[in-house]
């Protein structure tokens, strides 16, 4: 049996528990942009808010792309969330290679050269990389200016989020 066998099979069993009441409109009070990887699952958890006011936007690398941005406008504009936050994390496998890297080895192993991803979004180093999404979502014109849009990255060793400013700089204390 699959992996996809056994989800469904557990979803037949687990659906007759299910409550009627979560299938309402939705109504998130924040989007967070994060990590397809796994240790941030939990992430709405991790930071103490109920899933059910939380905009997840996951891929990897916390990418501001076309698709990112779709999401976060169509949650702003049109379900009302009033802020962003965008995580990025330690250890992130986006960290292990270029794009031209990827590129040549998938070349090597597929014979094919794809038009599409253009780009695969590696990066060398986390906090300069969020500083870069964070700055990508508030040039977008159709994200209001009065949507707070913060930057973090989480440390997957300590569960921690440190702050990641805009111009660099840190917190005053």
């Amino acid at each position: 049996m699959s992996i996809t066998d056994d989800a469904l099979s557990a979803n037949a069993t687990i659906a007759n528990g299910f409550d009627p009441s979560r299938g309402g409109p939705p109504a998130p009070k924040i989007a967070i942009v994060t990590c397809a990887d796994p240790r941030l699952t939990a992430i709405e958890q991790m930071l103490g808010l109920a899933a059910a006011d939380v905009d997840m936007v996951r891929n990897f690398g916390t990418v501001i792309d076309d698709d990112a941005v779709r999401s976060l406008v169509l949650s702003t504009r049109l379900l009302g969330t009033r802020e962003i936050m965008i995580t990025n994390h330690t250890d992130c496998g986006m960290l292990r290679f270029t794009d031209s890297e990827l590129e040549a080895r998938l070349r090597k192993e597929t014979g094919q050269a794809p038009i599409a991803p253009a780009r695969f979004y590696s990066f060398t180093d986390a906090e300069a990389n969020t500083r870069e999404q964070i700055q990508k979502a508030r040039s977008h014109p159709w994200i209001s200016p009065e949507v707070p849009i913060r930057g973090f990255v989480y440390d997957v060793s300590t569960g921690r989020l440190s702050e990641v400013f805009p111009d660099g700089q840190a917190a005053a204390g």
